[in-house]
């Protein structure tokens, strides 16, 4: 049975880089894809002698110079004999509109690049809300995307929920797609001891520290609590992901402790997606800070 995923979502946002990585994962992969080529491409991959059973293509707004939009481009793929899904690329303006100034590129949309952004949004809804997967590559490095579009793929394939549990600094802004946004900020912060500055909450001297605190082991209880509680409800409505998303300053330990230790309670009995969007780049900033060879962060 062959695997087909539509990749679509902004433009900047790192398409080209999730098709990067698709491929290196063994995936056929093919850019800006008229939706009336798609079946007869898809029908050509199935009858390969090179047993293909990864194809991955890119449709997005450029459908409209083919007199397309994704409301018509989704019925296309409802009438496709195949099983697919759909992996939706998000990412906040001011760094859509970083991005086009630093590679200089046209939008395709329009001149103006934040008028050409709006109208994108606007244009691609109907597919973002049909979306299996979104990814907000907002703060994202290329080798970061890599990884999370891999743990999607690799892991969440015919699953009927999919966990995503991040951390983040709200020094860097919260998840845009995030369902739940818990805040650590409460709890001392271990950057201030400076045995574990430049640890994280993956070690376990910066967990025991976390959750020697027993309003945090209160917290953790609650939301282990809550999530069995509505999963089952979520699930009910064909909801495909949830994003549960703590935060502290810079991401790098009490949100990552939070993150690992529900992660741990949970990824046995569901899909689980484990993801630290700041952790690299908090270490990174402290380093600058202290010019010290070692890393860490403020968390």
């Amino acid at each position: 049975m062959i695997y087909i995923l539509i990749v679509t979502g902004l433009s900047g946002a790192g398409k080209s880089n999730v098709l990067n990585a698709l491929e290196d994962m063994g995936f056929v992969c093919a850019d800006n894809m008229p939706c009336q080529l798609l079946r007869p491409y898809i029908e050509l991959c199935s009858s390969s002698e090179n047993a293909i059973d990864r194809v991955a293509v890119v449709i997005d707004s450029r459908e409209s110079r083919f007199g397309y939009n994704p409301q018509s481009t989704y019925i296309e793929l409802q009438n496709l004999p195949y099983a697919y899904e759909i992996m939706f690329l998000e990412c906040e303006d001011n760094v859509l509109e970083h991005r086009y100034s630093e590679t200089r590129r046209k939008h395709p949309m329009h001149d103006d690049v934040s008028i050409g952004i709006r109208m994108e949004r606007e244009i691609l809804t109907p597919l973002k809300e049909k979306a299996n997967y979104i990814v907000d590559t907002t703060n994202m490095r290329p080798a970061e995307l890599s990884k999370t579009v891999e743990g999607l793929i690799m892991h969440g394939q015919n699953l009927p929920m999919r966990l995503i549990i991040t951390s983040f600094g709200y020094k860097r802004g919260i998840p845009t797609n995030a369902d739940f946004v818990f805040d650590m900020r409460y709890t001392p912060n271990p950057f201030y001891v400076p045995e574990l500055r430049y640890k994280s909450g993956r070690d376990k001297e910066v967990q025991d520290y976390v959750f020697s605190d027993p309003v945090a082991c209160g917290q953790l209880d609650a939301i282990e609590t809550m999530l069995r509680r509505i999963i089952p409800s979520f699930l009910e409505q064909g909801k495909r992901r949830v994003m549960i998303a703590f935060g502290c300053t810079g991401g790098r330990h009490r949100s990552v402790a939070m993150a690992e230790a529900l992660h741990g309670r949970l990824h046995e009995d569901f899909s689980v997606l484990l993801e630290h969007r700041d952790l690299a780049s908090e270490a990174d900033d402290i380093k600058q800070r202290f010019d010290k060879p070692e890393t860490g962060g403020e968390s």
